[in-house]
């Protein structure tokens, strides 16, 4: 997580100047592309909802030509399934400032039992950002994947039998996302 697309030097939460909240994703294209990227990104968010500031604004940050061209030409698609306007940007990414430690893996940061066993495995901050299972939990806890997607990673994230049972038991039973959101992904 972290801040992008404004001029401020060093923004931080609380002195954001003109940048969005926004996430820097490191991918290797031979096991997904960009476009399928971009894919995820659609469904992940209602386009259509403009948004109050500038923070919070949905946009992507293409780094070059190719990557804007993908960007406009999914945002096509989606606008052609939707009748409302979309408000999602198309913007040209700038440098990227990491947001504070305590902004990073936020949902897993609400997890207290099973923060304090990633802090005891990671405890390099650094280390914890970076983690892909760390990545992969706050995922599941802001309600992506499922309960069978758990069963499959569970073992690979290195947590103790108890920490797995919480995680099992915090995706089993948390609520789904907006109905329209939901809709979204159904539909795009």
């Amino acid at each position: 997580m972290g801040y992008a697309g404004g001029t401020k030097k060093n923004p931080t939460y609380y002195s954001l100047g003109d940048h969005t909240e926004t996430i820097e994703i490191d991918y290797d294209p031979t096991l997904i592309s960009y476009e399928q990227l971009l894919e995820i990104f659609w469904r992940s968010h209602d386009p259509t909802q403009r948004s109050w500031s500038r923070q919070y604004m949905a946009a992507v940050f293409y780094h070059n030509e190719d990557q804007k061209r993908l960007a406009l030409e999914t945002r096509e698609r989606v606008q052609a399934k939707l009748p409302t306007p979309l408000s999602t940007q198309i913007l040209p990414a700038t440098e990227f400032h990491m947001a504070e430690a305590y902004h990073q893996k936020y949902r897993l940061r609400q997890a207290p039992d099973l923060m304090d066993e990633f802090t005891r495995i990671y405890p390099n901050n650094d280390d914890f950002v970076n983690s892909t299972a760390t990545a992969r939990v706050n995922g599941y806890l802001y309600g992506y994947g499922t309960a069978e997607g758990v069963e499959a990673d569970v073992d690979r994230l290195g947590l103790s039998p108890n920490a797995s049972m919480k995680l099992r038991d915090l995706v089993k039973n948390r609520r789904s996302g907006s109905r329209l959101l939901e809709r979204l992904r159904l539909h795009l």
